[in-house]
């Protein structure tokens, strides 16, 4: 995998959280910072004088993939990515359009970059709404949908021309491979095993500019995982709109990579994922009744009995005006079966409370089905119309001050659970993979398997010593622990 490059972080939008911050905030959800800080990121691709691009990426892991993929091709054509909006002959804003202060921060974003820079082409889930985002900034010189690689190289080329090809090797483009550049540490990466969601949730438009689901086929899929692999990365997160439906639309067609067939198919994913040796990590699951399969595999070591599924609510009525795909009740069991099946597993999702006609009696029936369901990981929204959702038109809106106040109770309610099932764990022994080290305090911020990054707590380590590298594996004793995360002391075990 090679170096990878800077993106900066716009100054107008809120910056991500220090991770001292991002550990006590009650909202963690999935795209909670909005932009890739540049202490992830390492120097410039090539030290030769081409044209500069510069890059802003906001949104979810899924955008994150984008960015990275666009990245890969403009600097496969020689461009260079500026670390900064001087040095950069154009930026590139790649946007979120979620929900509605995700917009606002895209356009601050858009801003920020006309003002800074003055040639700047919008990319990214906002690109659907291009009326808008020309009449708030004229000056924007193009602008394309979500997942339009060639489209932004396109404009990019149109309005700086590519470099000439130059007559030296050059090893860092030369030798860019299935992985393309990586905008995440070098430890970990996010692989997009499909685009697009089947389902037609009343608050969500992800369809609307993102399509129905296309699988990419398998053997790109581990080809790319493969060379991750090969480039150090030691943990895959797979990420899509509905990861568990992986294939639906290929017919489980079969493909072949390095002379072994497997299907397109989620559990054949997984099952093939797990030969590479290394985490791998499931993002954005529906629990259908096939995901029981995939728990029995991380029973036995073979994936991190880890699952993130946005359950968004319990009550039936919210679930039947969101049109979400299935019951709570049904969750519940589910839930049970997969704790039978993998007792270590950990669930994590995401709830929005205040949804149109959510009554108290809705909303407590959501505590409720919280205390039985006692979830390891939380995070939460109040509802925000999105323009374009079909949730808009529904009758009896909650007001703002319901909302809040019931954002909060249920927050507490988690903060509660998580303190109990972390304090569980103290005394018991961990593997953790260390994601940075705290040179002043002497302390290695680390993660364990039920812990993704960016979205959930971390492991810190204190009395480290010279060999504990970023990147590494230790095995550490858990001393103490709080809402969100736990606290262990170095034994000088790496592994």
């Amino acid at each position: 995998m090679p170096s990878q490059p800077q993106v900066f972080n716009p100054q107008s939008t809120n910056k991500p959280a220090t991770h001292h911050q991002a550990n006590h905030n009650e909202n963690r959800t999935v795209g909670q910072s909005a932009s890739q800080t540049a202490h992830q990121l390492a120097q410039d691709i090539v030290a030769t004088k081409a044209p500069k691009i510069g890059f802003v990426s906001l949104g979810c892991p899924k955008a994150l993939v984008d960015s990275e993929r666009i990245i890969t091709e403009l600097s496969r054509d020689g461009y260079q990515v500026a670390s900064d909006y001087d040095g950069a002959d154009l930026v590139v804003v790649n946007t979120c359009g979620f929900i509605e202060s995700a917009v606002q921060e895209s356009l601050d974003a858009i801003g920020e970059a006309i003002t800074k820079n003055g040639k700047v082409i919008v990319t990214g889930c906002l690109g659907k709404d291009a009326e808008k985002i020309k009449t708030m900034h004229p000056a924007v010189l193009a602008v394309t949908g979500a997942h339009a690689y060639e489209e932004v190289v396109n404009a990019v080329s149109h309005y700086v021309p590519k470099p000439a090809p130059s007559k030296t090797y050059d090893p860092k483009i030369d030798l860019i491979n299935d992985a393309g550049i990586k905008l995440t540490p070098k430890h970990y990466a996010y692989v997009k095993i499909s685009e697009g969601c089947n389902h037609r949730c009343t608050f969500c438009i992800i369809p609307s500019f993102r399509g129905d689901l296309v699988s990419r086929p398998i053997d790109s899929i581990m080809t790319e995982a493969a060379a991750l692999k090969n480039a150090g990365v030691k943990e895959l997160l797979i990420i899509s709109q509905d990861t568990s439906a992986y294939g639906v639309d290929l017919k489980y067609k079969t493909s072949f990579w390095n002379g072994m067939p497997i299907k397109s198919k989620f559990y054949d994913m997984c099952e093939a994922l797990n030969r590479l040796g290394i985490w791998v990590r499931l993002h954005y699951i529906y629990p259908y009744p096939h995901v029981d399969a995939v728990v029995k595999l991380m029973s036995e070591d073979k994936l991190l009995p880890y699952l993130d599924i946005p359950f968004q609510h319990a009550s039936p009525n919210v679930l039947k005006a969101m049109k979400r795909p299935a019951h709570s009740e049904n969750v519940l069991e589910r839930i049970k079966t997969w704790r039978s099946i993998c007792p270590d597993i950990v669930i994590r999702s995401t709830f929005v409370v205040g949804f149109p006609g959510e009554t108290e009696e809705d909303f407590e029936y959501l505590l409720d089905w919280l205390k039985e369901a006692r979830l390891d990981r939380v995070g939460a929204f109040t509802y925000s119309e999105i323009e374009g959702a079909a949730a808009n038109d529904l009758p009896n809106p909650v007001p703002e001050a319901i909302k809040q106040q019931r954002y909060e109770r249920l927050m507490a309610l988690q903060q509660q659970i998580s303190a109990e099932k972390l304090a569980e764990k103290v005394g018991k022994t961990l593997k953790v993979l260390v994601d940075e080290i705290d040179e002043e305090e002497n302390i290695a911020i680390c993660r364990s398997y039920a812990d993704a990054p960016e979205i959930d707590g971390h492991v810190y380590v204190d009395n480290i010593d010279a060999s504990v590298k970023v990147g590494e594996f230790l095995t550490v004793t858990i001393d103490e622990a709080n809402e969100y995360d736990l606290f262990a002391s170095f034994t000088a075990e790496l592994l």
